[in-house]
């Protein structure tokens, strides 16, 4: 296995651990908890954060398919806020919203672990970040997991919901 490959491996283990870790932390949040406690005063609720976890995966996938579709494509932006706003994320449920995650994440996984060396090799670009190879989405992809369960488990914490997690 190159060092790439392995990079590749632990990325999706990673993600798959990501997923575990919103499952065992949603199970001890109310439905009441995930949709007012927010991260502060115009921050987003647990549910929320989840939703942008869901719909970014769905995002994430097609960045990708249109890498390999197009030589060097711009990335489509995306106003996350609005996003929230416009699909009322905060009026979901979180059992619903978990089980769209775990099929995006499968399709997710399903659409990366198969790409030859040429295809983690092909780059988009991404508006504030420059070139991105595929490698470089996949770890991105990681980044912005934990970059929000860090955000969802502070949180928790700061309301006093994290003591059993």
């Amino acid at each position: 296995m190159t060092a790439l490959a392995g990079l590749h491996t632990r990325t999706f283990n990673t993600l798959k651990l990501n997923l575990a870790m919103l499952e065992n932390i949603f199970q001890r949040v109310t439905a009441k908890q995930a949709t007012t406690l927010r991260d502060g005063p115009n921050g987003w609720t647990p549910l929320e954060i989840l939703c942008h976890l869901r719909d970014f995966d769905v995002i994430f996938r097609e960045r990708g398919e249109l890498v390999l579709a197009q030589d060097n494509p711009p990335f489509p932006t995306f106003d996350a806020d609005k996003l929230a706003a416009e699909r009322a994320y905060n009026q979901g449920s979180v059992a619903q919203a978990l089980a769209e995650l775990t099929a995006n994440r499968a399709q997710l996984l399903a659409f990366f672990e198969p790409l030859s060396d040429e295809q983690w090799a092909r780059t988009g670009v991404h508006s504030r970040l420059g070139p991105f190879t595929m490698t470089d989405v996949l770890t991105h992809i990681a980044w912005h997991d934990a970059n929000h369960l860090e955000q969802l488990t502070r949180v928790l914490a700061q309301a006093g919901n994290m003591g059993s997690v």
